[in-house]
């Protein structure tokens, strides 16, 4: 933890000094991403306003978003569609990228491993240990899982990432916490924007989406197509999706929101190979995923309403929500799963002066509640054949959570909340050749925190907090039972404890006109965190271990190394230093099995930087990096890693507010590389573990708004 704060210190010592050089400003404190753009006043979208003068009572715009982030006593990031959308904007990875902390890698088609501050490093499919939202309706199943494959980076005004346990509006309090992506409304949306993308290994996406106000009323509407044949074989797929919102103004102090989302996608898996496979020949898939034509096809619609009511001094937000989700799954069984949840909230927020100090109370509950029809039949290369195993489960998650926020002085809040937690996994197995069991488990759980938020300056702030959090386990947490595998113990779903972590954070933010900063230490201490510690078959079982430590440094940094180069009058052209630096220590911690062998999944060094040329023109070019420099291992023995690796790139693009073009070259050197790995207990050369990252490649693209 020393060498931890030594480093933190001499980050914030730099960033410090760095910004004394420059001139202060009156900006809010910037918890925006820019993504390799110059600052830019009050963090505007690309889209412009549109006909309904005030803006959406249930949606708040960007700037707002930014503002209401800025009262969180942790590390927190407001993602603007301008980070993104001036891009190939392909998949996740591309929204997320320049957050510090965040470790996303793509996998095969839209699917990418997500792990913020080590959350879920042995779920190797699908997504566990952060919580997806779309404008605030879960992405995740009701038992946990997260796909990425619904994510239309083309569909966003901005996304909300919430590290740990500051994603406690949401009921999240994993330790990787929560991802709101946020649609535009009527009242911001363009009444006309389309794009069409093309690229590398027959990537081509068209989008188009149209919004407007009148009176009351607004709409915001989006839809797109996508196809691509893929890097490697075996790895083609096509995606449909369509998203909405209509809002009703029944008075300046009263509104109701309605969304609709839609996706249909179609995706061939190549699937994991050995270390050698994937650097000596990284197109070539796995035999299996050949031979079985392994695929992950999903059909879903979301549907929900949010009503927002301001009275006096309070907000009072209330919404259900309905999903509905179809997964169908050829891998080493034919999965034919059927999602059905259901659930809502409420949350009332209150702002006035307590004996004469500002206070903000806030009280919220959280439903996320649905039935899942699991049945897994027998794949005879890649057709349905006999059942195997059908089960219903039914998972259950209530939270409730209250937080205060004090002003002791207007430039410093202290800030105190918990969240109490009560969920169900039952099980019922209706047919199981697999050893599937009856069970059911339940947990309830309390998560307090407490921190403090010093607004140094207008623009620059200081935050700490003490925080709790909590995951409980998925029905895919077990171990399997001794008839298949003699060697391994048999832990059934329901005796797999919840995993629990204290977490201490330090950071600061801000946001001048020639340098931008967010920096931010933390270390958690977790018990029975969910690992791998046992393999059957080549897979991993998630179990927990007894101690481990999670602990890092994030730090995003922009800084203007030169300016007035050509432009002397008005707005000044830049040369813009962008870096995202995230340092990962992830331990065992006196394990009776690894000892304090490092955590499998996520490596050590994460650096990303871009150097452009900006010109208030609209154009802007340069190189762009991806370094991890040193290798990670991909078992909890520490046997086997994966390789360091660089990647170099170049971009261009041009935006004038209504026509907008880029191009962009990735991995221009055609690197071998792993860009991610499955995770086991102990690993050999043979283990088919990595999946190759993408080649050469070249992205261009047209976006045209009125």
């Amino acid at each position: 933890m020393s060498r931890l704060i030594r480093a933190f210190c001499a980050a914030s010592a730099a960033v410090a000094a760095c910004s004394t050089a420059f001139a202060q400003s009156t900006a809010l404190p910037p918890l925006v991403v820019d993504g390799g753009a110059a600052p830019s006043a009050g963090g505007t979208s690309s889209g412009p306003a549109t006909g309904g003068g005030e803006g959406s009572l249930t949606v708040p715009t960007t700037a707002q978003a930014e503002a209401a982030l800025a009262r969180v006593p942790g590390a927190v990031e407001v993602v603007p569609d301008t980070a993104f959308k001036t891009g190939p904007a392909r998949t996740a990875k591309d929204i997320l990228d320049w957050v510090p902390g965040v470790w996303i890698e793509p996998k095969w088609g839209d699917d990418s491993r997500l792990s913020i501050r080590g959350s879920g490093l042995s779920r190797n499919f699908h997504l566990r240990g952060v919580q997806l939202y779309m404008d605030g309706i879960p992405i995740n199943t009701s038992d946990g899982y997260g796909d990425f494959q619904e994510i239309d980076p083309t569909a966003y005004r901005y996304v909300e990432v919430f590290k740990g346990a500051n994603g406690l509006r949401f009921g999240a309090n994993a330790l990787g916490g929560a991802i709101n992506f946020v649609m535009p409304t009527g009242r911001d949306a363009a009444p006309l924007d389309t794009r069409l993308d093309v690229g590398g290994f027959g990537f081509v996406r068209g989008q188009a989406a149209d919004g407007g106000a009148a009176g009351p009323w607004d709409g915001f509407a989006t839809v797109s197509s996508s196809m691509q044949d893929g890097y490697r074989d075996h790895s083609w797929g096509n995606a449909e999706r369509a998203s909405g919102n209509v809002g009703y103004r029944f008075s300046p102090d009263v509104e109701t929101r309605v969304y609709v989302n839609a996706n249909s996608i179609r995706q061939r898996i190549p699937g994991e190979v050995t270390k050698d496979q994937a650097l000596a020949s990284p197109q070539t898939a796995a035999t299996n995923n050949l031979a079985n034509d392994w695929q992950r096809n999903l059909d879903t619609l979301r549907i929900g309403t949010k009503t927002t009511i301001k009275l006096d001094s309070t907000v009072l937000e209330l919404g259900l929500f309905g999903v509905d989700r179809h997964l169908m799954h050829p891998i080493y069984q034919w999965l034919d799963y059927r999602y059905e949840d259901y659930g809502g909230f409420a949350r009332a927020t209150d702002e006035r002066l307590l004996f004469g100090y500002r206070n903000r109370f806030t009280l919220g509950a959280n439903v996320l509640n649905g039935t899942i029809r699991a049945d897994q039949y027998a794949n005879t290369g890649g057709a349905k054949g006999a059942l195997l195993s059908s089960r219903v489960q039914r998972p259950e998650n209530y939270t409730a959570y209250a937080e205060n926020a004090f002003y002791v002085v207007p430039t410093l809040s202290i800030v105190a909340g918990t969240q109490y937690l009560y969920a169900v996994r039952d099980q019922e197995v209706i047919y199981s050749v697999n050893g599937d069991l009856n069970g059911r488990s339940s947990f309830s759980l309390w998560s307090p925190k407490i921190g403090a938020v010093w607004d140094v300056a207008p623009d620059w702030q200081v935050f700490g907090n003490v925080s709790r959090s909590a995951e409980v386990p998925s029905f895919g947490e077990s171990v399997a039972p001794n008839f298949l595998n003699p060697t391994l113990p048999t832990i059934p779903f329901y005796d797999i404890r919840p995993q629990r972590a204290t977490t201490w954070e330090i950071g600061t933010r801000g946001r001048r006109p020639d340098v931008t900063w967010d920096v931010a230490l933390y270390r958690a201490e977790i018990t029975d965190e969910l690992m791998c510690l046992y393999s059957s078959f080549g897979s991993c079982n998630v179990t927990n271990a007894d101690r481990t430590i999670h602990q890092g440094v994030e730090l995003g940094l922009g800084v203007s190394l030169l300016k007035n180069l050509a432009v002397q009058a008005g707005a000044p052209d830049r040369l813009w230093l962008q870096v995202a630096y995230t340092y990962n220590d992830f331990r065992f911690d006196h394990d009776p099995v690894f000892g304090d062998n490092r955590l499998p999944g996520a490596p050590p060094h994460i650096v990303k930087a871009e150097l452009l040329y900006k010109h208030p023109g609209g154009y802007s070019f340069g190189p762009t990096l991806e370094w991890v420099p040193e290798a990670y291992f991909v078992d909890s023995a520490n046997t086997l890693a994966t390789d360091p690796y660089v990647l170099w790139g170049l971009k261009a693009a041009y935006d004038d507010g209504t026509l907008s073009a880029y191009v962009e070259g990735r991995n221009l050197g055609n690197i071998s590389y792993i860009s991610s790995a499955s995770i086991i207990d102990r690993a050999t050369t043979a283990s088919a573990l990595f999946n190759p990252g993408t080649g050469r490649a070249v992205y261009a693209g047209l976006r045209w708004r009125m």
